[in-house]
């Protein structure tokens, strides 16, 4: 299952209103004004051309649910920034990452109102570049890619309204993903902790044996397809979009179905909490309370466990993702740190969105104890600090093994709008729920899938 990131990264899968009218950047008109979106803006922010100015203004910075935990870390960024751009001040506010994130954002993108740098996921990403409020961070700086590992660089494209890729955004940090899961639940159902899956069906296989021997008492993960789709496909190497990106081609694929298929047995058989089909909840607290065998696939997770269930954390332990067709782990989506096309103070914006996401800043705070993340920059995965990682405990075991798996990690995630995203979770919950067949909800979900690419969705 892929979780929730720390940023609450899977939470934001709601159906958006962007239409084409309105959309998209404009390097000026016959009054000689910008806009961007709906909004007007300062010609320098769009079109091409690299973005100049002062670094001199107020700008605001949003985060997603990170002031509880990592104030300090947060305030002396921003007092170092500061003080190295004289006449600079940055406003940190946080946002809590519920599941209306990407819906508040983008309504805050066209009311001309977005924080001026903002911390987003994928489908928030695609939703707001689409519409053409995010900067153009690869042509207005064109040397921005230099810290970063080129696949983290890669991941940071997404489609403007023409459908070309294009950077607006950098990448700030990743999750890694692995399987958390409770040793004596699995021993209860004859699964050997020591030995996780290989395939996605593997797994799957081990979700079906704790089913039958938990009768109800416990279970094996969460219903929700939303926490699966498109990253089990990924994993097992289906094609979702073809290569252009302008149509769904996963029904062409047989063990779409297979996996539907299995999908509506587990939940019937029990391996899931019936209440948790439509739920946004993540595994958590139910993991917490002893009553999920497999916790989230994000390492940070093993935090929450150690804080707030030291008797469940005891019987933790963390095991390698299973790498199917694909062959080798994912690194997940990363996190992603925009800057707004309709900043008021671009250059100081723009500047600050490098700095935060500078290998300095991002070593500093992935070596921060009280989170398990990974940086983006090539001269900080290079640190000793992630190469040497060390402890048998399973905080230290989950560190050490996505350290060791973004050596060679993909990186090359599905990104799809929330809107198609959404249209295919609901034929696979309708399957689930046993109102179609998973052939049926397949070629349903193809379809309304290539309805709304076609729509621009």
């Amino acid at each position: 299952m892929r979780a929730r990131r720390l940023t609450g990264s899977l939470s934001c899968l709601v159906v958006l209103t962007l239409t084409a009218a309105g959309c998209g950047l404009s390097g000026g008109s016959d009054d000689g004004g910008a806009t961007a979106g709906a909004c007007k803006v300062d010609k320098g922010n769009v079109g091409s051309g690299k973005l100049t100015g002062d670094v001199k203004g107020t700008i605001t910075f949003q985060t997603t649910n990170l002031k509880k935990d990592f104030s300090d870390f947060f305030n002396g960024v921003i007092a170092d920034f500061e003080k190295t751009h004289p006449g600079t001040k940055v406003k940190w506010i946080d946002d809590p990452g519920d599941n209306t994130f990407t819906s508040r954002t983008v309504a805050d993108a066209q009311a001309c109102t977005m924080a001026d740098v903002i911390n987003m996921n994928a489908p928030t990403a695609t939703a707001l570049t689409k519409a053409g409020y995010l900067l153009d961070i690869g042509t207005k700086d064109p040397a921005a890619s230099k810290p970063f590992v080129p696949s983290f660089w890669k991941t940071a494209t997404f489609p403007d309204a023409s459908g070309k890729s294009i950077h607006t955004t950098l990448p700030w940090y990743t999750g890694g993903v692995l399987l958390t899961y409770n040793k004596d639940l699995l021993a209860k159902a004859g699964i050997d902790p020591a030995k996780p899956p290989t395939s996605i069906f593997g797994l799957f296989a081990d979700y079906e044996k704790i089913a039958k021997a938990s009768d109800g008492k416990y279970f094996a993960t969460m219903a929700n397809p939303v926490w699966r789709f498109p990253s089990d496909f990924d994993q097992m190497g289906i094609k979702v979009l073809s290569s252009d990106g302008k149509s769904a081609v996963f029904g062409d694929d047989p063990r779409t179905t297979q996996w539907v298929e299995w999908m509506a047995k587990l939940y019937k058989e029990g391996a899931m909490p019936k209440d948790s089909l439509s739920s946004s909840n993540d595994p958590s607290t139910l993991y917490s309370q002893g009553k999920v065998a497999y916790g989230s696939t994000n390492p940070s997770f093993v935090r929450f466990v150690k804080q707030n269930s030291p008797s469940i954390y005891a019987k933790t332990a963390v095991g390698q993702q299973p790498y199917d067709a694909l062959g080798v782990a994912s690194a997940g989506a990363p996190q992603f740190i925009s800057v707004a096309a309709t900043s008021k103070h671009a250059p100081v914006a723009l500047s600050f969105a490098e700095f935060l996401t500078n290998a300095e800043n991002q070593t500093a705070w992935c070596k921060d104890p009280a989170v398990v993340i990974f940086p983006t920059t090539t001269e900080s995965l290079n640190d000793p600090f992630f190469q040497d990682a060390t402890g048998t405990d399973p905080f230290s075991q989950s560190r050490k093994l996505v350290a060791e798996q973004l050596k060679t990690a993909s990186t090359n995630q599905t990104s799809l709008s929330p809107a198609v995203q959404n249209a295919v979770v609901a034929q696979v919950q309708l399957a689930m729920q046993g109102k179609k067949s998973a052939a049926d909800a397949v070629k349903d979900a193809q379809e309304k899938s290539n309805e709304l690419l076609k729509q621009g969705s």
